[in-house]
């Protein structure tokens, strides 16, 4: 007996898009010659210039998304494409099209289920704005430590998921934190991550970005530290436990010198400072034990509906 061939993967391209008409077009027609299977479906997240009409000139379905803010966009595409395959990028033709293949290569073979397209080797003057380099690595070196990981690029706009992939992680972000989020959702549920390298050029003239170098940069920190204590309460809250035995050690080294030495305490806060940071230490690790083992047996339980659903 002779087995089928596979049936080719469906593939949707998915363009969030906010104030993109210079750039769109460009970024439609390049996908379109890229991956001319493809559906191609730009997200107009508000857009109040042509971003609509460029798209659909270009060859693109167009779908607006109401809510604003880049995570309800994610969260709609996700929801809302029908494909085997996702590919999302940016509408501001920063990324090489052609590394797409690259991307889909360990999707299409099975290998992963995320595929993140890198642009820290190879990138442009003025690519990336004053400190956005040193916030990447930043993050990726924060989360590699907790995850046992090795990303190197969290904030890329360049992804392709599979289907289940997408359908597993729940996007609870609004705005630009939204990349953050979706490589620790993937990492918490045991995701195979794999990158590829892409080349990354700046904006053309007259485009402009509308990452906020602070305010988005405090909402990813905000995300990740949100995410971490979540998803990672073991590790978390047991750094927490060691800072507060460590406090209370030193807040109660001098009451207990004085014990020692003169079997009377003289600094009687100290000492009641250090009982109580002792205390909120096992609290905190205990905290961590039993919010670790609810992580587990719900991740377990996801499991188990997903294999139900799949019969």
């Amino acid at each position: 007996m002779t087995l089928d061939p596979p049936s080719p993967k469906s593939i949707a391209v998915l363009i969030p898009c906010y104030q993109e008409e210079l750039t769109i077009g460009k970024v439609v027609s390049d996908f379109k010659a890229a991956l001319p299977q493809a559906r191609i479906l730009v997200y107009d997240n508000n857009c109040t210039d042509r971003t609509a009409d460029v798209a659909r000139n270009a060859g693109a379905e167009v779908i607006r998304e109401k809510r604003q803010g880049k995570g309800f966009v994610v969260a709609s595409m996700f929801e809302q494409a029908d494909a085997d395959i996702l590919v999302m990028v940016d509408g501001d033709d920063t990324y090489e099209v052609s590394a797409v293949h690259a991307l889909l290569e360990p999707i299409l073979k099975g290998d992963a289920d995320m595929t993140v397209a890198t642009r820290q080797q190879e990138y442009q003057d003025k690519s990336f704005r004053p400190f956005h380099l040193l916030g990447n690595k930043t993050v990726c070196g924060i989360i590699n430590w907790m995850f046992k990981a090795n990303i190197s690029d969290i904030f890329s706009g360049f992804r392709a998921f599979t289907r289940e992939a997408a359908l597993q992680i729940p996007i609870t972000a609004r705005g630009f934190d939204v990349e953050t989020e979706l490589t620790l959702q993937a990492l918490y549920r045991g995701m195979v991550i794999k990158e590829t390298k892409v080349s990354y050029r700046a904006r053309p003239e007259g485009s402009f970005s509308k990452l906020s170098t602070f305010s988005d940069g405090i909402l990813v920190l905000l995300r990740l530290f949100l995410i971490l204590k979540s998803y990672n309460p073991l590790t978390f809250f047991g750094l927490s436990s060691i800072a507060l035995f460590i406090l209370g050690l030193a807040a109660g080294a001098r009451p207990v010198y004085e014990y020692i030495t003169e079997r009377y305490v003289h600094a009687v806060p100290s000492a009641i400072l250090a009982a109580a940071l002792v205390l909120l230490s096992f609290f905190s690790l205990g905290l961590g034990l039993i919010l670790n083992s609810t992580n587990l047996r719900l991740l377990e339980l996801e499991k188990l509906i997903l294999k139900r659903e799949r019969k």
